[in-house]
C-alpha cells in the first residue's frame, strides 16, 4: 500500500499542475480510492486473526474429529445392515438346510473376495492392520502409498465389506491406519491456509494425533484411545501433543455416539457395551486369586496367539509349491479360509456348539451379561435372556460350549487376520478373553453356588465381570499394553472391577513380554520393517559397547577436488541417499553432506544439451552484456537493434551445437572432457549439519538418540575429522550381537550350558569396557555378515519400496555403508572397489531369532 501509495503521488501531481484535457473531467481521468471502512477493516482482521490463530490446532483438530467419526459410523452402520441381510437370507431359508448352508457360506465369501480384489486392485498398502507401518512411519521410515487417498478409500471400503461378512476381523488397527490417512490429507488441505503444516517435523505430531483419533472413534473411547496409541505407536512421546490427541479424540468419540442417538440406535450417549453389575459389592477379595489366573492365564495364551499367527504367516511365505500356486491365484486364500470358517460355524451343524449363529457384537453384549448360564441351563429361560440362549444348549454343558469357542475361535482368529484383506486383532482377541474370563466365572460360579460370604452377607460371583476381566487381560497380553483395561471401562460404562482388572492386565503383559513380542512387532518383524527394536533393562553390555565398535569405516565421500566423473561411478555403483563431504581427501574434515537428487541435477546439468550450448556460445557475448542465454528461445520483439545482432549469434551458435555434423563424435569428446572437471560445490545445496557423533559413545546412547530423534544414520567424527558412519542397521546389529536385545524364552539356560562348555572364558576373569571390546572384536572377525537378521534392511528396499527420510532423508539399504570391516582407512571417491563381504557364520547361535 506504501509502495502504491508513493507511486501515486507524483502522478496525482502532474495532473495537477498541468492542463486539463477538453472534454474530460477530473473525476474520469482520476480514479478515486476506495474510502475507507472500519467495519470492513475490522472484519479482515478478525479473518486473519482466526486463521493465524485457530488454523494451527483447532479447526484441523474438529476437522478431523468430524470426518473420522462420520467415516466410523458409516462404516458401522453400512456393516451392521449387511449383517442384518445376512441373518435375514439364512432365516428366510429356514426348513432347508442345504439352502440355509448355501447361504451362510456363500454370502461371506463374496464379501471377503470383493474385499482382498478391491484392496489389490486400488491400493495393496490397505491390506492388513496397519498399525506396524504406523509405528515404522513414526520412528522416521517413509513408507510409499502408505498415507495415500487410494489407501483411505481401499482401506474403508475393504473393512467395511470385511465386518459385514461376519468373519472375525478387527477394526481398530486398520482404523488407525484410516486415521492418520485422513490426518496426512487435511494437513495437506490446511497447509493452504497457514504454512504450519508445512513443516516435515510436525508430520509426526499429525500422525500421532490421528492415531488417537482412529482409537478413540473405533468405539467412542477416547481417554482410553489415547492412551493406547501412545503405547502402541510411539518410542518416546511428545507431551505437546497430549491436549491434540485428547481434544480430537474427544469431539469424534462425541459425534460418533450423537450419530447413534441420532440413527435411534441408542436413547441417550452411552457406553457401547454397557454393563449392569452391582456397584455396592461388585467382588470381593477372596476373588482375586481367581482374577490373578485369568491374568497369568490369558499371558501365556496371549503368547500363543501372536506365536501361532506367526507361525501361519511363515508357512505362507515359504517356497513351496502350494504358496507359490495361492501368490498366483490371489484370491483362493481368502476364499478358503472363510469357507472353513462360514463351515464350522454354520448353526444347524457344529456351530451350535459354538454358538456359531451369534455375530462378534452379539458375542460381546451376551458374554457381558448379568446371568449365570450355570444355574439357568436345563431349565426354562428367564426373560430378558436375549442373545445369551444361543450357549445354552439342551444337551451339551455351558461349560463345554464355552470351551469349544474359546479354542474354535482361537485359531480362527489367528488365521482370518492373516487374509490380504484390511483386518485387526483386537476385537477378535477381545472376544476370546471375554470368552476365557466367562468360563472361568461359570467354574467359579459352580464351585461357590451360593456365593460368597462376606460380614454376614452373601453376595453372588458375577461371571460377566469375569468376562470382562478377561477380555482387557487378553488383550493387554497380545498387544502389550495396559490402556485396554481404560478402554474396557469405557466400552462397559462401569469402573467397579478397576481393581482386579489392573491386577489381571498386568499379570498378563510380565507373562507375554518374557515369551513373545507384541503382535505388531511380531508383524514388523515378518515383514523386515526397519524399526528399531527396544533394549531390554538391566544389560551393564550396552553401556560397554561404544560407536567406534560397530560403526562402518570404509566410507565413500565427495570433496571439492572430485571429479564429476567420480560423482558418477558413485551415483551408478551405490544405492546411498546421502553422501558426506569433507574438506580434503588428506584431513578428512567433514564439512556437510548433500542429497543424493541434488547431486544427481548437478550431474544432469553438467552434461545437458542446454549447458552445451551455454559453454560453446558464452565467448560470443561480452562479459558486461545483458542478454540471458535462456532468452532466445523467447526473443522480446521491441530489443535493441545491438541486442538482436548478439541474440542471432547466438541463435545460430545453438542450431550448429545442437544439430552439428558429426553429432555423437562431438558430444561424447565434450562429455568426457566435462567428466574431468572438478564439482562446483558452490553451485550444490550442502547441509552444513548433520547428525554427528563421536567415536566414545555408547550404544545406549546411540539407540536412544536413534529412537528418539528418528534418524537413519549418523557421521561419526573425530575432531572434526570423518571416521565413519553408523546407521540403523549398526544399531540393530550392535543391540543383538551386544546381548541386549529381546531374548527368546530359555536362552539363559542355553547360554548357560554354553558357557560350561567353553574353556576359554573363565568365570573369574571380571566384565570391563575393555575386555568386551576384546569379546566384540573376536565376534566381528569370526562373523561378519547374518543372513537373516542382519539382511533385513536391504530386503525390504525391495519388497516394501522404502525410502528412508528424515532430517537427512537417508536411505539405511546399502551393501558397502552398513559392512563392518576391521580396517581403518577411508576410501576416496575415486577408488570404486566394493567392500569385501565376510562369509556367513553356520555355526551361528540357534537362539537369535530374525529381526
Amino acid at each position: 500500500g506504501n509502495i502504491a501509495r508513493r507511486e501515486a503521488t507524483p502522478h496525482h501531481v502532474s495532473l495537477d499542475a498541468g492542463p486539463m484535457t477538453p472534454g474530460l473531467s477530473p473525476s474520469s481521468s482520476i480514479k478515486k480510492p476506495r474510502p475507507y471502512s472500519k467495519c470492513q477493516d475490522c472484519l479482515a482482521r478478525i479473518q486473519r486473526y482466526i486463521v493465524t490463530k485457530l488454523g494451527e490446532d483447532w479447526i484441523f483438530l474438529v476437522l478431523l474429529g468430524l470426518t473420522m467419526a462420520l467415516v466410523s459410523w458409516s462404516m458401522d452402520y453400512a456393516s451392521a445392515k449387511s449383517l442384518q441381510a445376512y441373518k435375514w437370507m439364512y432365516g428366510e431359508l429356514k426348513g432347508n438346510v442345504a439352502l440355509q448352508y448355501l447361504a451362510w457360506v456363500s454370502y461371506p465369501i463374496i464379501l471377503v473376495v470383493f474385499a482382498s480384489l478391491f484392496c489389490h486392485l486400488v491400493s495393496p498398502q490397505a491390506i492388513g492392520s496397519g498399525i506396524p507401518e504406523l509405528k515404522t512411519i513414526l520412528r522416521g521410515v517413509v513408507l510409499k502409498e502408505y498415507l495415500t487417498l487410494k489407501a483411505f478409500v481401499a482401506k474403508v471400503i475393504g473393512l467395511t465389506a470385511g465386518l459385514g461378512s461376519g468373519m472375525p476381523i478387527g477394526k481398530e488397527g486398520p482404523f488407525v491406519h484410516i486415521a492418520s490417512i485422513c490426518a496426512a490429507v487435511l494437513s495437506r488441505i490446511m497447509s493452504i491456509f497457514t504454512g504450519v503444516y508445512e513443516n516435515p517435523y510436525g508430520y509426526t505430531d499429525i500422525l500421532t494425533v490421528g492415531c488417537a483419533v482412529g482409537v478413540g472413534c473405533c468405539f467412542g473411547t477416547p481417554l482410553g484411545g489415547v492412551l493406547f496409541s501412545i503405547e502402541v505407536t510411539s518410542t518416546y512421546f511428545a507431551v505437546r501433543n497430549y491436549w491434540r490427541g485428547y481434544f480430537a479424540a474427544t469431539f469424534s468419540a462425541f459425534i460418533f455416539r450423537v450419530l447413534s442417538v441420532w440413527n435411534k440406535d441408542s436413547v441417550t450417549i452411552t457406553a457401547l457395551f454397557r454393563t449392569n453389575f452391582r456397584m455396592d459389592f461388585p467382588f470381593d477379595l477372596q476373588e482375586l486369586p481367581a482374577f490373578a489366573i485369568i491374568g497369568i492365564s490369558c499371558g501365556f495364551l496371549g503368547a500363543f496367539f501372536v506365536y501361532l499367527n506367526r507361525q501361519v504367516v511363515l508357512i505362507m511365505r515359504r517356497p513351496t509349491a502350494l504358496t507359490r500356486f495361492l501368490t498366483k491365484h490371489r484370491l483362493i486364500y481368502p476364499g478358503a479360509v472363510t469357507l472353513i470358517i462360514a463351515s464350522f460355524t454354520f448353526p444347524p451343524g457344529f456351530g451350535q456348539f459354538m454358538a456359531g449363529e451369534l455375530m462378534p457384537r452379539e458375542c460381546i453384549n451376551s458374554l457381558f451379561d448379568n446371568f449365570t448360564w450355570t444355574k439357568i441351563w436345563g431349565s426354562p429361560a428367564p426373560p430378558g435372556l436375549g442373545r445369551s440362549a444361543a450357549w445354552l444348549h439342551p444337551q451339551v454343558s455351558v461349560f463345554v460350549i464355552l470351551l469349544l469357542f474359546f479354542v474354535m475361535k482361537f485359531w480362527m482368529s489367528a488365521v482370518s487376520t492373516t487374509m490380504p484383506v484390511p483386518s485387526g486383532a483386537f476385537m477378535p482377541v477381545f472376544i476370546l478373553g471375554a470368552a476365557f474370563g466367562r468360563l472361568v466365572g461359570e467354574i467359579m460360579a459352580t464351585l461357590f453356588p451360593n456365593g460368597i460370604l462376606f460380614d454376614g452377607i452373601v453376595y453372588q460371583i458375577l461371571p460377566g465381570g469375569y468376562a470382562v476381566i478377561g477380555a482387557a487381560a487378553m488383550t493387554g497380553a497380545v498387544t502389550h499394553t495396559v490402556s485396554t483395561a481404560v478402554i474396557c471401562f469405557e466400552l462397559t460404562g462401569q469402573i467397579s472391577h478397576i481393581l482386579p482388572m489392573m491386577v489381571a492386565v498386568i499379570l498378563a503383559n510380565m507373562v507375554a513380554q518374557c515369551l513373545q513380542p507384541s503382535l505388531y512387532d511380531s508383524i514388523i518383524q515378518v515383514k523386515k520393517l526397519p524399526y528399531l527394536p527396544e533394549l531390554s533393562f538391566g544389560h551393564i553390555s550396552k553401556y560397554n559397547i561404544f560407536v567406534e565398535d560397530i560403526m562402518v569405516k570404509k566410507i565413500k565421500f565427495l570433496s571439492p577436488q572430485s571429479t564429476y566423473r567420480e560423482l558418477k561411478d558413485l551415483l551408478e555403483s551405490t544405492s546411498l541417499k546421502t553422501i558426506p563431504l569433507v574438506d580434503s581427501k588428506e584431513s578428512m574434515i567433514l564439512l556437510g553432506s548433500i542429497e543424493r537428487c541434488e547431486l544427481q541435477a548437478a550431474l544432469d546439468w553438467c552434461l545437458s544439451a542446454e549447458r552445451r550450448v551455454y559453454v560453446r556460445c558464452e565467448g560470443v557475448s561480452s562479459p558486461g552484456s545483458q542478454v540471458n542465454w535462456e532468452s532466445f528461445a523467447f526473443v522480446d520483439e521491441e530489443v535493441g537493434e545491438e541486442n538482436g545482432d548478439k541474440v542471432r549469434e547466438l541463435q545460430k551458435c545453438a542450431h550448429t551445437l545442437l544439430f552439428p555434423e558429426k553429432p555423437l563424435e562431438n558430444i561424447k569428446a565434450w562429455e568426457e572432457e566435462e567428466l574431468d572437471k572438478p564439482i562446483d560445490i558452490d553451485q550444490i545445496r550442502v547441509d552444513p549439519s548433520p547428525f554427528q557423533l563421536v567415536e566414545r559413545t555408547s550404544l545406549h546412547k546411540t539407540h536412544t538418540l536413534f529412537s528418539l530423534l528418528g534418524l537413519s544414520h549418523a557421521y561419526v567424527t573425530s575432531i572434526g575429522k570423518l571416521v565413519g558412519v553408523v546407521a540403523l542397521k549398526e544399531v540393530k546389529i550392535g543391540s543383538t550381537r551386544s546381548g541386549v536385545r529381546l531374548r527368546p524364552p530359555l536362552a539363559s539356560f542355553r547360554d548357560a550350558r554354553r558357557k560350561a562348555k567353553k574353556p576359554s572364558h573363565s568365570p573369574s576373569v571380571p566384565s570391563s569396557p575393555t575386555r568386551d571390546r576384546e569379546l566384540w572384536s573376536e565376534g566381528v572377525k569370526r562373523e561378519t555378515k547374518d543372513e537373516s537378521a542382519d539382511s533385513c534392511i536391504q530386503t525390504d528396499v525391495k519388497e516394501c519400496d522404502i525410502a528412508t527420510g528424515n532430517s537427512s532423508r537417508s536411505t539405511v539399504s546399502t551393501s558397502q555403508e552398513h559392512l563392518p570391516s576391521p580396517s581403518s582407512s577411508t576410501v576416496p571417491l575415486s577408488s570404486r572397489h566394493s567392500v569385501p563381504e565376510g562369509e556367513v557364520d553356520a555355526d551361528r547361535e540357534s537362539d537369535e531369532e530374525p529381526l
